[in-house]
């Protein structure tokens, strides 16, 4: 597997995007921003990605969408993505990185805090038809609503 930057059309990774992004809306408006890295497998195929936009003038990069191909979660790809956002956020003198998920999101909350993220802050109520979401989502049996924002000091 390799990480590397990706330079092509975003509208050529949409589908990974929306592995991880349920309102179109929400995608649209933030899809060409930041800096946006690939995991590809032997055979050159995409099987994730990672975004990330520098905020509050480059002091916070916030991870806004990251997916990984069913086939390949479990095997470190998201950990490899994640862990080069977080060495460029560095490298670039950011103090933070933060992301957000869903909190009845359990797996994701978990991998989060197993990268060294802490819990910032909960919004409820945010996957609402009001924010372009579909009338319910169901994540691991349970509805989706809250969203939980974490933060890694670097």
């Amino acid at each position: 597997m390799t990480i590397e930057l990706y330079a092509g059309p975003r509208t050529d990774l949409v589908w990974s995007f929306r592995e991880a992004e349920d309102s179109e809306s929400l995608l649209a408006s933030y899809l060409d921003e930041g800096l946006v890295w690939v995991a590809r497998n032997r055979a050159g195929e995409v099987i994730g990605h990672l975004q990330a936009v520098p905020r509050d003038d480059g002091t916070a990069w916030e991870v806004t969408n990251t997916a990984v191909v069913e086939s390949a979660r479990g095997e470190g790809v998201g950990r490899r993505l994640l862990d080069r956002a977080v060495a460029a956020a560095k490298e670039a003198g950011a103090a933070r990185v933060v992301l957000a998920t869903g909190a009845q999101d359990t797996g994701n909350v978990r991998f989060y805090r197993r990268c060294g993220f802490r819990i910032t802050h909960t919004v409820r109520d945010y996957f609402v038809p009001a924010n372009g979401y579909p009338d319910e989502i169901v994540v691991d049996g349970i509805p989706l609503r809250d969203q939980v924002w974490f933060e890694r000091v670097l």
